[in-house]
């Protein structure tokens, strides 16, 4: 994908950091939305038409509102052409094909599937453009007027792609006026190398060997190579989207914005709900405050909750992919979600918490396996393997795996956890040269980055695909 391409990546953003700090300031967020389309139409030339064309239906919605300020059938009007575009164009480009797939083998008709290319991050920058609509509609924020100013917020290259999903209202004052100094810029570089480090030397490092175990026969693999090609899955796609969310944080930060935090440590998490309260973050907080509470959430009794949780679960699934698999790993979580807090919630409170943390773990490792394996067959094929079904514990290929990943998956565990940054952060405090050994550090850590970009040939984006 060349969004990956490490030459452009590594031209693209200092030039373009260069250009937007030397303008004026009245010229910096024209400068964000030209960069922003530069660098989305390097990967998608044509496609970039649809994310104007979604700017443009938020901005002329929202200018509508506000022009017709007292006019409520009006302002109504303007936000259901919002979101019926913004949806069609979701579902015309990312869902087509599954329905007309479904519809196919349900009545068997032969409607030929377009089959066609998915505009990368779609789901990312119409979501964003719809929250500006809906809370404007809502009254909870003020109009912005000024369409370069709302094509800034829609097409910021470092979110653009991958999230987090940022809301209007989270930037709205910093689009108007924002502080660049160099304390900003200089966190900013500390947590984009951190992000970059983390995709880049771990996330790439234990996705090899998923994208190896994930090419092999499940009947034949033996448990113990089932069980460390999902682990590595599991640190993955961790590393991998949390990575990107810290860079376009760092990057947001260089730039005079403050984006909102998209995962804190969701492995250390003691129950699936605490998991999906520090997992991606933004997206949750979207489909809560879009979906769930205008369902009415959990104040109007249990059987309704439930109703509402199912729905807002089968729509993240759905949300992640058009695949069917996608839709069960939503309605696997919303299950589980629902018995945590209507049947076992206070079962859960009782044993220690390394158990709470082994039975999360557990859960979220079996709903990687959905979310990753298309086929439901195939998926049960792979779970049978994780406990046994080949009849075999290991073979020479898991030793092989074991000598030359072992060290990197418990590299990954252990950073996972987040207890090595805590322990810096206490060392820091008493080390006389600490700021100088972080710029070390970070230089290091970018070097070793850029020298394995280079060199590789391995460098997903798994988000790119949402």
């Amino acid at each position: 994908m060349v969004f990956s391409e490490p030459v452009f990546m590594f031209m693209f953003l200092p030039v373009s950091l260069l250009i937007y700090y030397a303008v004026p300031f009245r010229f910096k967020n024209a400068v964000l939305f030209l960069t922003g389309l530069l660098f989305y139409s390097w990967g998608e030339p044509i496609y970039v038409l649809i994310m104007i064309l979604s700017t443009l239906i938020d901005y002329l919605a929202g200018r509508t509102m506000y022009k017709f300020d007292s006019n409520e059938k009006a302002r109504k009007a303007a936000l259901i052409v919002s979101v019926i575009m913004n949806l069609s164009l979701l579902g015309v480009f990312k869902y087509s094909g599954m329905m007309i797939d479904t519809f196919n083998g349900v009545f068997g008709t032969s409607i030929i599937n377009p089959n066609l290319p998915l505009p990368i991050g779609i789901s990312f920058f119409t979501f964003q453009s719809m929250s500006y609509t809906i809370d404007l509609y809502r009254r909870n924020i003020s109009v912005q007027k000024s369409f370069v100013k709302f094509a800034a917020f829609v097409t910021m290259f470092p979110q653009i792609v991958a999230g987090p999903i940022v809301r209007y209202d989270d930037i709205s004052k910093e689009l108007e006026s924002r502080k660049i100094d160099f304390e900003a810029i200089s966190n900013g570089i500390s947590v984009f190398v951190c992000g970059l480090c983390k995709k880049v030397l771990i996330a790439n490092s234990v996705g090899e060997l998923w994208t190896n175990v994930k090419a092999m026969d499940y009947s034949a693999l033996p448990a113990a190579t089932a069980w460390l090609g999902i682990i590595a899955f599991t640190l993955q796609i961790y590393f991998d989207f949390s990575g990107y969310s810290d860079m376009a944080i760092g990057l947001g930060k260089m730039l005079g914005f403050n984006f909102p935090q998209n995962f804190d440590y969701p492995y250390n998490s003691k129950t699936v709900s605490e998991f999906w309260r520090r997992w991606h973050m933004t997206l949750g907080g979207w489909f809560k405050s879009y979906v769930y509470f205008p369902l009415g959430g959990s104040r109007n009794g249990k059987a309704k909750t439930i109703r509402n949780l199912l729905i807002v679960w089968a729509l993240t699934g759905i949300w992640h992919g058009a695949s069917w698999n996608f839709a069960i790993w939503g309605i696997y979580y919303g299950i589980i979600l629902i018995l945590e807090k209507f049947v076992f919630a206070n079962v859960i409170k009782k044993p220690p918490d390394f158990v709470t943390r082994i039975y999360t773990l557990f859960m979220v490792v079996i709903g990687w396996v959905i979310f990753e394996i298309s086929s439901p067959a195939a998926e049960l094929g792979f779970v049978g393997s994780m406990f046994g079904s080949s009849g075999m514990l290991s073979d020479t290929n898991t030793l092989n795996i074991l000598h030359n990943y072992l060290f990197t998956l418990i590299i990954a565990a252990v950073v996972a956890t987040g207890h090595p940054l805590k322990l810096w952060k206490k060392i820091s405090e008493k080390i006389r040269f600490s700021d100088a050994l972080c710029v070390v550090g970070e230089a290091a850590g970018m070097a070793a980055s850029i020298a394995y970009l280079v060199d590789a040939t391995y460098n997903p984006f798994l988000y790119f695909n949402f």
